[in-house]
């Protein structure tokens, strides 16, 4: 652990196992790790960047407080797991993290990997997107992981024999107060 808080703090990016999928990930305070994921991904600069964590409370900071009544709800249910919920983000939220946009997605995932690297970590909270080549699919296995940006990435990080599930994360918000879904995934709400 102590690696991987040493190349977080220099500005680097880790490739790691998630419930979903592998992803990248950097500490949201690096606004030139974050510039490294974009290059890694070839990622369109107007495409957001996600913040995870082991713990919610560790991202209540970056999102605007009271939370809304259904978020609250929906965070109860289903985190840990396979939700990103859109909320309105706080100003501790960079703006090139969120694209300029001015909510930041928000999740939990249920991986013990994960919430290890995250328990251990300066801030306990990752910028994170799939670790893949933007338009290619998206990591699976260690071995994959290493393939498609091992060469790009400070660390692929050991997954210990847990596995990705292959589904990406169901991606929703609100608007008028009512549950917008913006991508499926695994959790059907």
């Amino acid at each position: 652990m102590n690696k991987i808080n040493e190349i977080l703090k220099n500005d680097g990016v880790i490739a790691f196992v998630t419930d979903t999928v592998w992803g990248l990930g950097c500490l949201p305070s690096s606004e030139k790790a974050v510039k490294k994921i974009y290059e890694i991904k070839h990622r369109e600069a107007k495409k957001p960047l996600i913040l995870m964590s082991n713990e919610i409370y560790n991202l209540f900071d970056y999102v605007k407080q009271p939370i809304e009544k259904q978020a609250q709800i929906l965070i109860k249910k289903h985190f840990p797991g396979a939700l990103t919920l859109i909320l309105e983000k706080s100003e501790n939220t960079p703006d090139y993290i969120t694209s300029g946009f001015p909510t930041v997605g928000i999740r939990i995932p249920d991986n013990r990997i994960f919430a290890e690297i995250c328990a251990n970590i300066e801030g306990h909270v990752l910028a994170t997107t799939s670790a893949n080549i933007s338009g290619e699919p998206p990591a699976l296995t260690y071995e994959e992981a290493l393939e498609y940006i091992g060469d790009k990435v400070d660390l692929v990080v050991d997954n210990q024999g847990e596995k990705a599930q292959g589904l990406a994360s169901t991606v929703a918000g609100f608007k008028d107060g009512k549950i917008v879904i913006y991508r499926q995934g695994k959790i059907e709400l």
